[in-house]
């Protein structure tokens, strides 16, 4: 894999401090070696959205930050990024931009915000508190490709339907994936409908119409598209981390029962396509660097075809990344209880990489634009409490989970809210956060 993905720089100096203070705090999601991108505005007003990144609990307002003359003193591809990132209200300019032109902007960006900055002053009066912003997609998602890439998932999920076969024969061999629905990807705080669809019960004769009764959540990370590729032109493993911009949360929201009745031949349709919520702030691969850890393939399992690996891939191919889905019902929320941890995994149990997704998408001369998206699949663990969904925590649906408050749970019910969380940490290293991702459902439409 190419730099800058795997080179360690001058931003990622851990004795680096911000002159934002509360980029300093022990545990801070957004440090100064974090500065993960979004699209925000000041909430409730009618300012155009636009770019922003993140340090501390502020967001440093790029548009700003370039009419106060930031970037004036820097070269002429930071110039470039800059002007890239300030144009419109997406980031999809600046994605379609090189990894230099990014790395080269991540840089001055940290030389802008450390502590004895002579940018200070000017730069001050571009922070807009967090607290005080709303969010919009990052990016406008032309296509979307949603993968399956935990095995952990894939076995836990087979056994329920194929007790003596639980994966399919090619899962090993091949990452597989679908396109999904664009259109319904939205920020957290998405609020959405229950789904009606048409499911049939294992034992009944015709099939029925109404609100869906097994709805879920899975946790996934989202994977922004750079500068893509042309027509007919696939991305060998050696470039694949090259197209990539950075990474969110992403929950993916399923209607199982709906699901089990359409998804034979051709796979998810109206069980997938009613709402996906991602996180606000896209993190970089450059900024998750230092968490990159080995891949692995246990050695009795298919090691993947030549298209699919390189030297790099066992080095470090993987990211360390703590995965966190919490629950607040109603009840809690009525009764002022915080959410309530439902499982804690990590995303360098995925079977299949971020590098491989790409290529093998590109491998037939698939075109990927800049702004295009990737979900990873659920992502879960070799562990019971490490599962990415209720459809496994459950069992199911035969084993309810007992909240706290004595509550149970086997499927999401109306008034439910999911947060998705991560962050990527180590021993002497910062805290790298991307936020949550938190969606609630609401009642069905009726049907009347």
């Amino acid at each position: 894999m190419s730099l800058p993905s795997l080179t360690l720089n001058e931003t990622h100096d851990t004795s680096l401090r911000s002159w934002v203070q509360s980029a300093n705090a022990e545990n801070c999601s957004f440090p100064i070696q974090n500065l993960p991108y979004g699209v925000f505005r000041r909430s409730g007003s009618e300012e155009a959205y636009r770019a922003g990144v993140a340090i501390g609990d502020q967001i440093l307002d790029l548009p700003a930050a370039q009419s106060a003359g930031a970037f004036s003193g820097f070269d002429e591809a930071t110039r470039t990024a800059a002007h890239a990132a300030c144009s419109g209200s997406s980031l999809n300019a600046l994605m379609a931009l090189t990894p230099a032109a990014w790395s080269a902007l991540r840089l001055a960006l940290s030389r802008l915000l450390r502590s004895g900055s002579a940018h200070q002053s000017e730069l001050a009066a571009c922070l807009v508190p967090q607290a005080q912003a709303e969010y919009d997609v990052p990016a406008v998602i032309g296509d979307y490709t949603d993968f399956y890439t935990s095995i952990h998932h894939a076995t836990t999920i087979g056994k329920l339907f194929r007790p003596d076969n639980p994966l399919l024969p090619n899962y090993k061999w091949v990452p597989i994936g679908y396109h999904g629905r664009a259109s319904s990807i939205a920020i957290s705080g998405q609020q959405f409908r229950r789904p009606v669809g048409q499911t049939k019960a294992p034992d009944a004769d015709l099939p029925t119409f109404g609100p869906c009764k097994r709805l879920d959540y899975e946790l996934e990370l989202g994977i922004f598209i750079g500068g893509g590729n042309a027509l007919g032109e696939p991305v060998a493993m050696a470039q694949a981390e090259d197209k990539v911009f950075g990474l969110c949360l992403l929950n993916d929201w399923s209607a199982r029962d709906v699901q089990a009745w359409e998804y034979q031949p051709l796979g998810p349709f109206l069980s997938k396509s009613f709402a996906s919520t991602i996180s606000p702030w896209i993190v970089t691969l450059e900024a998750l660097a230092p968490y990159r850890c080995g891949w692995t393939r246990p050695a009795d399992d298919p090691q993947p075809l030549p298209y699919l690996d390189a030297p790099t891939l066992r080095e470090s191919g993987a990211f360390d990344i703590e995965l966190e889905v919490l629950i607040q019902t109603a009840a809690m929320r009525e009764a002022g209880s915080a959410p309530e941890r439902l499982s804690l995994g990590n995303y360098r149990d995925a079977y299949w990489t971020v590098a491989q997704l790409v290529t093998h998408h590109t491998v037939n001369g698939c075109n990927l634009r800049p702004g295009d998206f990737f979900g990873s699949g659920t992502l879960s663990g070799p562990a019971p409490d490490q599962a990415g969904s209720l459809l496994e925590l459950s069992g199911g649906g035969k084993t309810p989970l007992t909240l706290a408050n004595g509550e149970k749970r086997v499927f999401l019910e109306d008034g439910d809210t999911i947060i998705l969380r991560a962050v990527a940490r180590r021993d002497g290293l910062p805290t790298i956060g991307f936020g949550e991702a938190a969606g609630t459902v609401l009642a069905a439409r009726s049907l009347a």
